[in-house]
């Protein structure tokens, strides 16, 4: 199997793990809910959430930062059981359109059997759920108005071509907006070789500047990061097999803290 393919199987079957409930958190914590008001999430937002939406897979909020407004339309990439995607839609309202793409497809399946309990809260029908790949976005040029992602781009092996596929659906004068982890020094080599790693957004992780990079040869332009201080050791009281593998692969007495930091860029499709 070719490398990169070899990584989104990996990466596949630990979400499909996830999905089914084999896994109890990713990018997170135990506490789904206690995660998600910590990064800023509203008592108001998670109330329209249907059952299962919030995973705890989340290292930060995009929906915030993205400051959507009625009419739009978004693209969450990565969008697992649907937890940014709904509140998208809500914030978007009954004249914009929420879309959710995932490569898992269990995790398709779970996104969208929370839609009905999601327009019964809400009155709303305007998501929608889309299998495929980040890499490869199922998705017309220039037809979004704003992208989000939140903890998915460092799980994909090229990186840069998500970030070609993100300026290509941007509408001119679009908006991408992005919480992912960085890498504040070099990870351990035991932790580069974990599958568990991988799957839990760390081994993926690249420096801020090399995203900027990304980003500015994509196209985009006006691009910003704000690091967050939300404490990436929350992830420390996650029970999970994962991070309990990841954990036992750092050096004594270090911490994911020493390694990583949570991120939010925005950046923008220049206006034509």
């Amino acid at each position: 199997m070719e490398p990169n393919e070899k990584i989104r199987e990996t990466v596949r079957e630990g979400y499909t793990k996830i999905a089914k409930g084999n896994s109890g958190c990713c990018c997170g914590s135990s506490s789904p809910d206690k995660l998600a008001a910590g990064i800023g999430y509203t008592n108001d937002e998670l109330e329209i959430l249907p059952e299962g939406a919030n995973m705890g897979l989340s290292c930060g909020n995009p929906t915030a930062i993205a400051n959507l407004k009625s009419g739009q339309v978004v693209l969450d990439l990565g969008s697992g059981g649907g937890f940014d995607v709904f509140i998208a839609a809500k914030k978007v309202g009954p004249k914009g359109k929420s879309i959710g793409v995932d490569m898992t497809p269990e995790m398709i399946s779970k996104a969208r059997a929370g839609i009905s309990k999601f327009t019964e809260k809400t009155g709303l029908d305007n998501v929608e759920f889309r299998l495929g790949e980040i890499e490869y976005l199922p998705a017309a040029d220039a037809s979004v108005d704003v992208v989000i992602s939140n903890c998915v781009i460092n799980l994909s092996p090229d990186k840069q071509q998500v970030w070609n596929e993100i300026a290509r659906v941007l509408k001119p004068g679009g908006k991408a907006c992005v919480s992912d982890l960085a890498l504040k020094k070099p990870l351990p080599k035991d932790v580069l070789r974990s599958a568990a790693a991988l799957v839990s957004c760390v081994a993926g992780a690249v420096g801020i500047d090399e995203t900027i990079e990304m980003a500015g040869r994509a196209g985009l332009v006006d691009i910003q990061t704000d690091e967050k201080a939300y404490n990436i050791d929350v992830m420390a009281d996650c029970s999970d097999p994962l991070y309990r593998q990841v954990k036992e692969s750092l050096p004594r007495g270090a911490k994911l803290s020493d390694y990583i930091v949570s991120v939010n860029v925005t950046a923008f499709r220049t206006k034509e």
